[in-house]
């Protein structure tokens, strides 16, 4: 039972465990992981939208006027994220 209690005091919301291991909002490790994430997020939701619908990426492209290079650079971009290092 001393174990379970323990571990409940250990909890910590994600803003403080982002405190912790990346340091506090307005500097530049914990901007970096949050600039991180929200590409991450654009590029998940891109790459599930798009295949979702069974488009290419460059029909998706064509679809909102730019170019292959450039989706592919915002879903590259969510799989860098996956794999940076604090």
């Amino acid at each position: 039972m001393g174990n379970i209690a323990m571990k409940t005091n250990n909890k910590m919301t994600l803003d403080e465990f982002k405190d912790k291991h990346y340091g506090v909002k307005r500097t530049e490790k914990r901007d970096e992981l949050d600039s991180g994430y929200k590409n991450f997020k654009l590029g998940t939701l891109l790459h599930e939208a798009r295949l979702k619908r069974g488009m290419t990426q460059a029909e998706l492209a064509e679809k909102v006027g730019t170019t292959k290079s450039y989706i592919s650079k915002i879903i590259l971009k969510k799989f860098a994220f996956q794999h940076c290092k604090k």
